[in-house]
């Protein structure tokens, strides 16, 4: 194990490690030793960089929020018009839906570890604020809010369903929202 005066990234590490731990086991299975193992770091690090749990599962999960809205900006920003941020925004669909498990379960541990907490409802509520100001740059207010629920939805259905809907399906879900 690198000490901290050689390891820089060890906070990082530890950010990285609690969220495949909470990937691999769910926020029911996160302890500080099991994440100290993960990240390679000595049981010290973890009080030294965060005062407890709830504080390093709310950085890390601060931290797949943020991955997640780089995700929405980095479809949504190509975007010109209503018919490229209608696109854009079916593209979105599926590249969470066809993406990274890992993502989609972060996401549903993060769900419900808001639904149990007020605290982290917080960051939710964030996450969502973020999301519908990249789609209220294609669209007003309240389609935005709209759209940010049914890319959640759409997302989930396609990613959980054995046979998944085709591109043609969420394409004509987001017209139908948008048609104004």
């Amino acid at each position: 194990m690198a000490t901290g005066h050689t390891d820089p990234q060890r906070r990082e590490r530890i950010l990285a490690a609690t969220l495949d731990l909470i990937a691999d086991e769910g926020v029911a299975g996160v302890s500080h030793r099991k994440i100290a193992t993960r990240a390679d770091v000595p049981l010290g690090s973890m009080t030294y960089h965060f005062t407890g749990i709830d504080d390093l599962l709310r950085q890390a999960f601060t931290r797949f929020a943020n991955h997640i809205v780089a995700v929405f900006e980095e479809h949504l920003s190509r975007a010109r018009s209503a018919e490229q941020a209608r696109e854009a925004v079916t593209d979105l669909v599926h590249a969470l839906s066809d993406g990274p498990r890992r993502d989609l379960i972060l996401a549903q541990e993060l769900y419900t570890l808001a639904a149990r907490h007020p605290e982290y409802r917080q960051l939710t509520h964030q996450w969502m604020q973020r999301s519908r100001h990249l789609l209220e740059q294609h669209f007003d207010a309240d389609t935005a809010r709209q759209l940010d629920a049914l890319i959640e939805g759409l997302t989930l259905h396609r990613a959980l369903d054995t046979s998944p809907h085709r591109r043609e399906l969420t394409r004509q879900a987001v017209i139908r929202i948008t048609a104004a």
